[in-house]
């Protein structure tokens, strides 16, 4: 869609004007409030994607959750039908830069994930809807993926990353919370929670 494609360039073009000390900054606050939520603190089983550029760092998330004894599942994308696997990964090592140079597990290395055992996913977008809504980068892969995933779902994001509307399709599924400098929220009732 020309609308979607168009926010999702306008977001990027306002993350990547971010200097490198805002948006550490930035990343610090989310995770912080990231660190000290329920939703991390109940979950032994964290999915997240490797970041890449202008995409909020996901490496200390990964590292805080070793240091916490979780298990952290990251994702590898089945071009073919545009699906994503996840397998534990334990140390930097066993992660290639694969596919449009996205880092990704080396499968001969790694145990895959079954889906119902990762407790939180941590969601990539470029912009998002109060009520969780998203758009990523294009592939679809994500909502693949939480169509039949159950569990709790987060993103981290800034402000300037909060669009009014997305042209929402029948398989777009929605984020339950977000992450931003103000704090976390839930998408079912836009309102604070903890």
């Amino acid at each position: 869609m020309i609308e979607k494609e168009k926010i999702r360039n306008e977001v990027i073009l306002t993350l990547k004007s971010f200097s490198e000390t805002k948006k550490k900054s930035i990343e610090q606050t989310l995770y912080t409030t990231l660190f000290s939520s329920v939703l991390w603190k109940q979950a032994q089983v964290i999915g997240v994607t490797l970041s890449k550029g202008f995409e909020w760092d996901t490496t200390p998330i990964i590292k805080r959750a070793w240091q916490e004894g979780k298990k952290v599942g990251v994702p590898k994308s089945i071009h073919a039908s545009r699906e994503l696997n996840f397998y534990q990964i334990e140390q930097f090592s066993q992660v290639k830069v694969g596919y449009f140079d996205i880092r990704e597990p080396i499968v001969e290395q790694t145990k895959q994930i079954r889906k119902d055992h990762i407790e939180l996913m941590l969601v990539p977008g470029v912009a998002f809807t109060e009520k969780g809504y998203r758009i990523g980068f294009g592939g679809g892969y994500y909502d693949r993926f939480l169509m039949d995933y159950s569990n709790p779902t987060l993103s981290l994001l800034h402000s300037d990353q909060i669009v009014t509307t997305i042209p929402v399709e029948t398989h777009d599924v929605p984020v339950n919370y977000l992450i931003t400098e103000r704090g976390i929220f839930s998408t079912v009732s836009t309102e604070q929670s903890k």
